[in-house]
């Protein structure tokens, strides 16, 4: 046995599986803490401009979840093949996937770009509501947030390979350079501080995009220093099986955030017919969600690399014991924050400044929401399951079934009662029928290993 199958062997294929399970998410929760925090800090510095400016980010919301997906499709399919090629003890597939990687976040980029000089423009008199500041407002946020995307994606890709090696604390490290350069320069940046011009909504694009290159300058780093067991290097030349590998893992997965970017918009719509103040509660409870959701997907995330790995050390009994305590885990990760948005939303809200008309409708929306987070719980591990054993179509439908389709149809049913808290209440009716979906793809996904 050599040392990287040796070192991982340690870490992924022996280690008591509820030891395992929380050593590999805690890293990943604090570090998705604090990457949530990008758009977090940006809505509550933001929202101290104006509610029109608040509004604006809301609304692009739906476009960065699309330019995220380029980078979490990415991201997942390296991480499911980098993590078997490990588990097999193929050091030479290990290199050649990272290769692979690299040149689709490069390509990513230069398509986020593309789209940017076509669309923002034209996205926000779309979606404005026929406000020009709250269009200008958003056309200066996206448009450096997607020009300057090379850094999101370089993220993913040395993030995601610390993950699949099983060093998730070095995960924290590469994300907390780039939040915390983000959270320094946010309120310089947008009010002008220190002589500095007031930028607005510019500002907080700016802070946001240097964070990202700050972190994946610092991924670069420490993956050459700290994470030798995944090499890597630039090429044009990528290996074919690598990149057919990644993208049938990755693809789907970001087709679900594709899709759901779109629907994301499709709701903006839906809500502006009730008020502009509605879209932007709803961004607020995207950022909220963002939070309290951290230790559930922190979780998620690190279940992947370890089913990915048992599955191909051929341990199929450690999957199942990985699935059982991961759902355990997730659930008591949620509770305090559940009580917390059930009990004081009032006092969630006024972190953006709400009003009180903000106040009136924003008060059901978090108690609702909610009950939805929480119900999202299995079908989330069940995804991430399935992720892990490179079953992403799989993954894909029933993302796609609770986070797209049955959303938007149930508030498209719903909206015509002209109450906005039937909205909300779509989500948790979306969680509950997906459920049974979640059963049965995860019991057909268990024949490849039982």
């Amino acid at each position: 046995m050599d040392e990287v199958t040796h070192v991982m062997e340690n870490q992924l294929g022996t280690e008591k599986m509820s030891r395992l399970i929380i050593r590999t998410g805690i890293p990943l929760m604090l570090s998705l803490l604090i990457n949530s925090l990008y758009n977090f800090v940006d809505s509550v510095f933001v929202s101290r401009i104006s509610e029109d400016a608040l509004t604006a980010l809301s609304l692009a919301s739906p476009v960065q979840i699309l330019v995220s997906a380029l980078g979490l499709g990415n991201a997942v399919g390296l991480n499911a093949v980098i993590s078997k090629a490990l588990g097999e003890g193929r050091p030479d597939r290990v290199k050649k996937a990272a290769n692979a990687a690299i040149f689709i976040g490069l390509c990513s980029w230069a398509l986020i770009c593309t789209l940017c000089v076509l669309f923002v423009r034209p996205y926000f008199a779309w979606q404005s509501g026929g406000s020009e500041r709250i269009a200008a407002y958003g056309r200066e946020y996206l448009t450096v947030c997607m020009l300057f995307s090379l850094g999101q994606m370089g993220q993913w890709v040395f993030d995601r390979f610390v993950i699949a090696s099983g060093k998730s604390k070095l995960f924290l490290f590469t994300l907390s350079a780039a939040s915390v350069t983000n959270l320094i320069l946010d309120p310089i940046f947008i009010f002008g501080l220190f002589g500095l011009p007031r930028m607005e909504a510019l500002g907080a694009a700016a802070a946001t995009v240097t964070g990202q290159f700050v972190g994946m300058i610092a991924g670069i780093l420490i993956n050459r220093r700290w994470n030798r067991e995944i090499p890597f290097s630039f090429t044009l030349r990528p290996d074919g099986e690598s990149l057919r590998a990644i993208l049938r893992v990755g693809v789907p997965s970001a087709m679900v955030q594709i899709l759901t970017s779109g629907v994301n918009i499709a709701m903006n719509s839906i809500l502006l017919a009730f008020s502009s103040t509605a879209v932007a509660v709803y961004g607020i409870c995207a950022r909220i969600q963002g939070i309290v959701t951290v230790g559930v997907h922190g979780i998620d995330n690190g279940l992947i690399p370890i089913v990915a790995y048992n599955y191909g050390a051929g341990r199929g009994s450690r999957i199942d014991e990985a699935i059982r305590w991961t759902m355990l885990d997730s659930l008591l990760m949620f509770v305090l924050f559940f009580a917390l948005l059930e009990l004081c939303p009032t006092a969630v809200l006024r972190l953006f400044d709400a009003s009180d008309h903000m106040l009136a409708i924003g008060r059901p929306a978090l108690r609702i929401l909610a009950v939805a987070y929480c119900l999202s719980i299995p079908n989330l591990v069940f995804a991430s399951a399935l992720q892990g054993l490179s079953q992403g179509t799989r993954s894909m439908l029933l993302m796609m079934t609770r986070q797209a389709i049955l959303p938007l149809a149930f508030a498209a049913i719903l909206s015509r009662t002209q109450s906005l808290n039937m909205v909300w209440v779509s989500f948790v009716l979306a969680e509950i029928a997906a459920l049974p979906l979640a059963i049965r793809l995860w019991r057909g996904a268990q024949k490849l290993y039982r």
